[in-house]
C-alpha cells in the first residue's frame, strides 16, 4: 500500500482527490491538512464522503507528512514552495497540482504569478506530469508538476500535429471554455450562480496564466518556439473543458490522413479517446472520468485543421491526472482506481 497525504484538502481538487483515492485499492490515506479546518472530520465538510473516509483535517507538518510515501499538494500557487524543499530532503515523493513547478523559466513564472518564487532551485528537478509525453520521466521522478486543466486539453489536442511537424508553429489558436469549478471553491461575485447561469463570456483575453505553461510544452513537442493565441471562456456548467484548436497545415502536408494520424498516436493511451471521423466530443461524455476525448476535422479540405478536445477539468485536468501520475510513479497499472466511466446525464 502507498501511504498518501494531501496538503490542502478543502478545495475542489482536494475533494476530488479524496473521492478518487478512497476507492483506490493501492492507497492508504494517512493525513489531510487544512489550517482553517484543523480537527474537523473531513466527512463533516464533505458529506459525500460519509462512510468512505474516517479522518479529520490536521495542521500541515513537514515531519508528519514526510512519513508518507507520497504527498499531494492541492493548494493555491505559492503555498507548496514553502514545504517542498524540506520534504524532498527527507526523501518524500511529491505531486503538486498547483502551478508552482510547471514553468521552468523562473522569471516568466514570477511575471505571470506576481510574486517571487520561494524555491527556484527546485524547479529544474520537477517533471511535467503529462503521462502521454513524459511517462518514463514520471516513473523516475521525486517531484511531479501536475499540468493545468486548460494546458492538458490543449496539449493533448495539438500533440500529434506538432510531433509530426504538420502545422505552422507561429500561428496556433486555442479557444477553450471551462466550467465554473475551474475557478476554485473560494467565494467570488463573478462566480455566483446569478452571474454565471445563462451566460457565456471570454476572460483573460490579454493574457492568461496558463499561456506560458502551454507554450513551453508545445515548444517541447515542436522542438522549437511556438506562438499560441489562447482565449479562455467561462461556461455556465460546473465541470468540463471544451477546447477548440486551430492550426494551419504546413506546405506540402496536404495529403496527410488526420484521422489515421490521431488514432495511431493515441492507440495505446488508456485515457485518450479519438472519436470516429465526423464525430465531435461533448463535455458531458467525460464528466467525472479521467479521459480526454478528441475529434479532428479539416473543414472544406482547406489548410486549417480543427481539433476539439474535451476533459473534466477536475479529473483529467487535475486530480485524476495526479493519480494517473501516482500510478506510473509507483509502478501500478496506470488505470488503477481510474476506470469508472463518465457520469451521464
Amino acid at each position: 500500500m502507498i501511504n498518501v497525504s494531501i496538503v490542502g484538502g478543502t478545495g475542489y481538487t482536494g475533494v476530488e482527490l479524496l473521492r478518487l483515492l478512497v476507492g483506490h485499492p493501492g492507497v492508504e490515506l494517512t493525513a489531510v491538512t487544512s489550517r482553517g479546518e484543523n480537527g474537523r472530520p473531513v466527512a463533516d465538510l464533505f458529506p459525500s464522503l460519509r462512510g468512505h473516509l474516517d479522518i479529520a483535517f490536521s495542521e500541515p507538518d513537514v515531519a508528519r507528512l514526510s512519513e508518507s510515501d507520497l504527498v499531494f499538494f492541492a493548494t493555491p500557487h505559492g503555498i507548496a514552495q514553502a514545504m517542498v524543499p524540506d520534504l524532498l530532503k527527507r526523501g518524500t515523493k511529491i505531486i503538486d497540482l498547483s502551478a508552482d513547478f510547471r514553468i521552468k523559466d523562473i522569471a516568466v513564472w514570477e511575471q505571470w504569478y506576481g510574486q517571487a518564487h520561494g524555491c527556484p532551485d527546485v524547479v529544474a528537478e520537477a517533471v511535467y506530469g503529462l503521462p502521454e509525453i513524459n511517462r518514463d520521466q514520471i516513473a523516475a521522478a521525486q517531484l511531479i508538476a501536475c499540468p493545468g486543466c486548460y494546458p492538458t486539453s490543449v496539449l493533448l489536442g495539438f500533440l500529434p500535429l506538432l510531433k509530426e511537424g504538420l502545422i505552422v508553429v507561429d500561428d496556433l489558436i486555442a479557444s477553450a471554455a471551462s466550467g465554473v469549478s475551474g475557478a476554485g471553491r473560494g467565494a467570488s461575485v463573478n462566480n455566483l450562480h446569478a452571474e454565471v447561469s445563462d451566460n457565456f463570456k471570454a476572460y483573460g483575453v490579454a493574457g492568461h496564466r496558463h499561456l506560458p505553461e502551454i507554450e513551453q510544452e508545445l515548444g517541447g513537442m515542436a522542438d522549437g518556439q511556438v506562438e499560441l493565441t489562447f482565449v479562455p471562456h467561462l461556461l455556465p456548467i460546473i465541470r468540463g473543458i471544451h477546447a477548440t484548436l486551430y492550426g494551419t497545415l504546413a506546405d506540402g502536408k496536404d495529403g496527410v490522413d488526420l484521422q489515421a494520424l490521431y488514432e495511431k498516436c493515441y492507440a495505446d493511451e488508456p485515457f485518450v479517446d479519438v472519436l470516429p471521423s465526423e464525430s465531435y466530443p461533448q463535455t458531458r461524455t467525460v464528466r467525472g472520468a479521467n479521459i480526454c476525448r478528441i475529434g479532428v476535422s479539416r473543414p472544406q479540405q482547406r489548410q486549417k485543421v480543427v481539433v476539439m478536445s474535451v476533459i473534466d477539468n477536475l479529473v483529467k485536468g487535475a486530480s485524476g491526472q495526479a493519480i494517473q501520475n501516482m500510478n506510473v510513479l509507483f509502478g501500478l497499472p496506470e488505470t488503477c482506481g481510474l476506470i469508472a466511466p463518465p457520469l451521464l446525464p
